[in-house]
């Protein structure tokens, strides 16, 4: 299910989507998922949640379409597709190309840090069983993010562990799907304070 990387992998990911830009004003959904392919479900998790960490996910309403696409894509995982498919009104949705540009260089080291940090270890947290299971949390999390949209900044926490289980999967680095894990733990936490506060 999932390829291993080679490093400057992730990096490239980020380059390509800022590549999109060169010659258009905006950016949509449907050239991201063109961009990634067909590859491992890992980009199409990590994509939307570094945007959303970046300072984009910033703007009101950003946070809520990309976890409505992040839990879009893994329901598709959940239920094994190896095609994504994306409904209309999500696809033509669109960013500004320079905000991209300029809010993914902003998480451009941290990207790079993790390139040179991962390789493949904790096998059992990549595994296709454990993918599903993955895939389960992925739509919690992204259920959590429209409350937690009247918290400034608040969506980072669930995006912050969607990313980290994205990264695992693409640089089939268990340790990162752990460390996912451990943040799911704090986002839920944060959401029932958030809500109940």
């Amino acid at each position: 299910m999932a390829e291993g990387s080679q490093p400057g992998d992730l990096e490239q990911v980020i380059d390509e989507i800022i590549s999109l830009g060169d010659d258009r004003d905006t950016v949509a959904v449907s050239d991201m998922q063109d961009c990634l392919g067909q590859r491992s479900f890992g980009p199409f998790l990590f994509v939307p949640a570094i945007i959303e960490i970046s300072p984009i996910g910033g703007v009101p309403g950003v946070p809520t379409l990309l976890a409505l696409i992040v839990a879009l894509f893994a329901i598709q995982m959940l239920f094994g597709r190896e095609h994504f498919w994306v409904p209309g009104f999500l696809s033509h949705r669109a960013v500004s190309a320079k905000k991209l540009e300029k809010g993914l260089n902003k998480i451009r080291p941290i990207i790079r840090w993790l390139d040179k940090i991962s390789r493949e270890r904790f096998s059992w947290a990549i595994s296709k069983g454990f993918l599903r299971v993955l895939a389960v949390l992925c739509v919690m999390l992204a259920t959590s993010v429209p409350p937690l949209e009247l918290l400034p900044f608040a969506s980072t926490a669930p995006f912050s562990a969607i990313a980290l289980f994205g990264l695992g999967i693409t640089t089939r680095d268990g340790l990162l799907v752990v460390l996912g894990l451990v943040v799911t733990l704090g986002a839920f936490v944060l959401v029932g304070t958030g809500l109940t506060g």
